[in-house]
């Protein structure tokens, strides 16, 4: 460790899925934070990559709870970096990739009644963003003016904490 910092090592969701959950929890706390720090900084595309983060470590986290219902639309097997063969549900938890984030967000709101597929598009968006800044032609992001973003890192953030306290108040302290 250096300077006092704290390394949190998730475990897999199919090992220990409740440990898991909490880690996820914490990580989306923590990436809400530091998406309006570096919002109040003026850092857009490093507070639009965490708020990303953010929402997409929150999405894991409820997803473990309802691996079942995952199960039903991710069928068949992955392969894990360590060589172990896993069921795609099981994959898509642990690593919850980008390309599945909406059909995730759809099947979770439908099993929790949380808005998630519409503010799911708002943080692959903001991912998008993070990657090609603004872009008046619309070509390379769906931002043209910084007004927008900033409000949709906020949008993501808020939901994320709105959630977690809905949900999980022991996991955050705003």
């Amino acid at each position: 460790m250096d300077g006092g910092s704290v390394v949190i090592e998730l475990e897999k969701p199919w090992r220990d899925p409740e440990g898991y959950r909490r880690g996820r929890l914490l990580e989306a706390k923590y990436e809400a934070e530091l998406a309006l720090k570096f919002l109040e900084e003026g850092l857009y595309r490093n507070a639009a990559g965490r708020a990303f983060q953010a929402w997409k470590a929150l999405l894991a986290a409820l997803a473990v709870e309802h691996r079942d219902k995952l199960a039903e639309r991710f069928k068949g097997v992955r392969t894990t970096r360590d060589g172990r063969r896993v069921h795609l549900a099981d994959f898509v938890v642990a690593f919850m990739p980008t390309g599945y984030m909406l059909a995730v967000a759809k099947d979770l709101e439908e099993a929790t009644g949380l808005s998630l597929y519409d503010l799911t598009n708002l943080a692959l968006s903001l991912h998008e963003f993070q990657y090609n800044g603004l872009d008046k032609s619309g070509v390379y992001s769906r931002y043209p003016f910084i007004d927008l973003v900033v409000e949709d890192i906020k949008r993501v953030a808020n939901a994320v904490f709105e959630i977690l306290r809905e949900r999980n108040a022991r996991y955050i302290s705003k």
